[in-house]
């Protein structure tokens, strides 16, 4: 019995016809050669003159899963599944049936031809980039070499690519390795800008307290003007002010050190006339000399 054929084919070969399914051609032969192919249906098959159904051909779309181990450019073994779906041509059964014995190893022979010639050229980076090139470099190559044999090639896809279980872990390695390095600098850019604002707003909270401040003895400065005619009693009177705010400061912070200083209204009255000699020594240094006006 030819390829397709079975034990059940037997009984209506006895009564003379032979029943064909959808999808499939039977070989005819008379007397060991070959006849024609039958189409799906009942033919009437007399036996005694010679006649036989040699085999069946099925014309439907078969799919062959071919695992290939080779090699890549980089020295990496990587396993390609190539997924191929072919089927036979019915006005071709003749070369489908009697030219190929086993159309699946045939097969799978070319497409271990393509994959082991194509993948050692590429890295293993180019193999999974360019799988498309490599499915149909395989599918053009099947095509016409399977066209001689009655088959047509629908198409072929590379399904799967897998490389060795070591590989694949150190592939795995880099690429979180390099996950956690761009997390790292990203968490750093915004602890850089937590940083950059907390110091602007620092900068800006000193600047506006500054303005308060002398905005605050402009105002007493002022008010004790209105009542107090001597200027200097005026200057007295606010260096209390901002001795006393010093001391303040000073108490209030928890970090301080214990500091001695004199108190009471004489340290007062020596810090004002202190402040006061620094100011006149100031002004009478930068004060241009008379000689050096009356040479100009």
């Amino acid at each position: 019995m030819g390829a397709g054929s079975s034990s059940l084919d037997c009984l209506p070969q006895l009564l003379c016809c032979a029943c064909v399914e959808q999808s499939t051609v039977a070989m005819e032969e008379t007397c060991g050669r070959y006849d024609t192919a039958l189409d799906p249906g009942c033919h009437f098959m007399p036996w005694c003159f010679g006649r036989r159904v040699a085999g069946y051909l099925s014309l439907r779309v078969q799919q062959l899963d071919v695992r290939c181990e080779t090699k890549s450019k980089d020295n990496v073994f990587v396993t390609v599944v190539a997924s191929v779906q072919y089927r036979a041509l019915a006005d071709r059964a003749f070369d489908a049936f009697y030219r190929l014995s086993n159309a699946r190893e045939q097969i799978q022979s070319y497409v271990f031809d393509v994959i082991r010639a194509s993948v050692p050229n590429m890295n293993l980076d180019q193999v999974f980039e360019q799988k498309k090139e490599v499915a149909r470099a395989v599918e053009e190559e099947l095509a016409r070499a399977m066209a001689a044999y009655g088959y047509e090639i629908v198409q072929t896809l590379i399904v799967d690519i897998e490389p060795d279980e070591v590989v694949k872990r150190a592939m795995n390695d880099i690429n979180a390795a390099a996950r956690l390095r761009a997390a790292a600098a990203e968490r750093a850019e915004a602890e850089k800008i937590q940083q950059v604002k907390r110091a602007e707003g620092e900068a800006e909270a000193r600047h506006l307290a500054g303005v308060g401040v002398a905005r605050q003895r402009q105002a007493i400065v002022d008010g004790l003007r209105r009542f107090v005619p001597d200027e200097r009693a005026v200057m007295d009177m606010v260096l209390a002010t901002q001795y006393f705010d010093t001391i303040r400061d000073v108490a209030a912070t928890s970090r301080s050190a214990t500091v001695f200083i004199p108190h009471g209204p004489a340290a007062v009255h020596d810090v004002a006339a202190q402040v006061r000699d620094g100011v006149l020594q100031a002004a009478a240094h930068h004060a241009p000399s008379p000689g050096a006006g009356a040479s100009r």
